[in-house]
């Protein structure tokens, strides 16, 4: 198996076992797992490098219209390359404290859910 047969290989079993549905069962067992699961969705969220990208084309029209000359169009393309690359790695943040947060919370859940049925049984 190569290196890259691998990493897709374990990216597909990591996301099938961290969908909803599999935490949903309760196919996961701590901080390492919701970090897990969160890193995926924010992988999912989107690439800094197409922010980046999609920045500097907006940035570089409106520079050219603003300016009317190809010094004013370089300079948007730049400011907009900053201001998308920004703004999605802004957005990718956001996607993994959330994800974090979602998962965490469900374990807490699910672990008072288990206390709470425990101690049901023990006094029946």
């Amino acid at each position: 198996m190569t290196w890259f047969t691998k990493s897709l290989t374990g990216t597909v079993l990591l996301s099938v076992l961290c969908t909803p549905a599999a935490m949903a069962d309760g196919h996961y067992g701590g901080a390492a797992e919701c970090e897990a699961y969160a890193r995926n969705e924010a992988r999912r969220a989107g690439r800094i490098v197409g922010g980046a990208a999609r920045g500097a084309a907006r940035g570089a029209i409106l520079g050219g219209i603003v300016g009317d000359n190809s010094r004013a169009a370089r300079r948007g393309a730049r400011l907009g390359a900053i201001a998308g690359g920004a703004r999605r790695a802004r957005e990718r943040d956001r996607a993994y404290q959330r994800a974090y947060d979602t998962c965490m919370a469900d374990m807490r859940r699910r672990a008072a859910e288990e206390q709470t049925r425990e101690e049901t049984n023990d006094d029946t």
